[in-house]
């Protein structure tokens, strides 16, 4: 069933489907902020938080909660979202569940270049991210493409070039400091730790700044997903979208790894999980969203949960992630599609 809103002259169909999943989603989101709100060495309770939000509490419960736990969960969603927005763009364009900006290295060409920008400027990560990721993309479309781009091709040698990437990171922090290595190093693993509101606000800003771009995208993106003449066929400058789809797609991943660093597996994970829920036949953009942002806070608040040491948020991720690539691998392997 589909219901069909009109405000003026536009209107929007949503079914009921994705209505449901999209409340449930929103549901579990709210649930796993309250968890993360009161998980960490310093538990607060229901009652604490809403004297800290009403201007009471202690110092230091004040410090805790409005210094600390919310700007990282705000980071945490923010990036999440990103995350899964990127990957769920990348995969529909290119047809295949493998082509996730952090299996085909444009995560760590992101990291690499936010490490350049900090040995260089001291700063600048998020134009250093952005460049690192837009040159990992070139360089993995230029040794992909021989009479044609198949995707194939392009997911072994954006794995190559990510393990490649990955080296040159550790190689560049080599080059700094040893506390701020230390820093870094776990930053590369994919970790929010110590991030503050500017990293929020920094995500959170980028996404509102391309609501408008994804939102112009989403309908010729679903196009992109049938098979080139098709959409040739339907009146779309394949080409051009592609390249726009593309530089969306590489802004969303560097706002994410300037936020909490190249994650693995969230981008990957997310769009198929949104295609599941609502399986439309559509990107599903806002069901990767809410994914990725659920995936990254659940993630981050389990790291917080160890008792003793500071996990990074990108061990959970991992562990979960995996095991999925190796069996989507295989899976394309006894297809014969790799």
């Amino acid at each position: 069933m589909t219901w069909t809103l009109r405000f003026a002259a536009l209107s929007v169909q949503i079914s009921r489907r994705a209505l449901l999943v999209g409340l449930c989603l929103m549901a579990l989101l709210l649930a796993a902020a309250l968890l993360a709100v009161q998980t960490g060495s310093y538990p607060l309770s229901s009652g604490q938080m809403a004297a800290v939000l009403q201007g009471g509490g202690t110092g230091i419960e004040q410090m805790i909660l409005l210094d600390h736990r919310l700007p990282r969960i705000a980071a945490a969603l923010g990036a999440g979202a990103a995350f899964g927005l990127a990957g769920a763009m990348f995969q529909t364009m290119l047809r295949n569940p493998l082509a996730a900006p952090d299996v085909i290295g444009f995560n760590a060409g992101a990291s690499c270049g936010a490490l350049a920008a900090v040995i260089l400027t001291g700063g600048m990560m998020l134009p250093g991210a952005i460049a690192g990721a837009a040159l990992a993309a070139a360089l993995v479309l230029l040794l992909s493409w021989k009479d044609g781009l198949a995707p194939g091709r392009l997911i072994l040698t954006g794995i190559g070039a990510s393990l490649t990437l990955t080296a040159a990171a550790d190689l560049l922090v080599s080059r700094i400091d040893p506390q701020t290595a230390s820093d870094l190093l776990n930053w590369l693993t994919g970790s929010l730790h110590s991030r503050g509101w500017a990293d929020a606000a920094r995500v959170w800003a980028g996404l509102a700044l391309l609501a408008p771009v994804l939102w112009r995208l989403h309908f010729p993106l679903a196009r992109l997903a049938m098979d080139d003449g098709i959409a040739t066929g339907l009146g779309l400058p394949v080409s051009g979208l592609r390249l726009a789809v593309a530089g969306a797609g590489i802004l969303l991943t560097a706002l994410a790894v300037t936020a909490a660093g190249p994650l693995p597996f969230v981008a990957f994970a997310a769009g198929p999980i949104a295609r599941r829920l609502v399986p439309s036949g559509k990107p599903a953009l806002l069901a990767a969203a809410a994914a990725g942002a659920l995936m990254t806070l659940l993630a981050d608040t389990a790291a917080r949960m160890v008792p003793g040491v500071q996990l990074p948020a990108g061990v959970f991720t991992a562990l979960t992630g995996a095991p999925v690539l190796l069996w989507l691998l295989l899976a394309h392997f006894r297809k014969g599609t790799l």
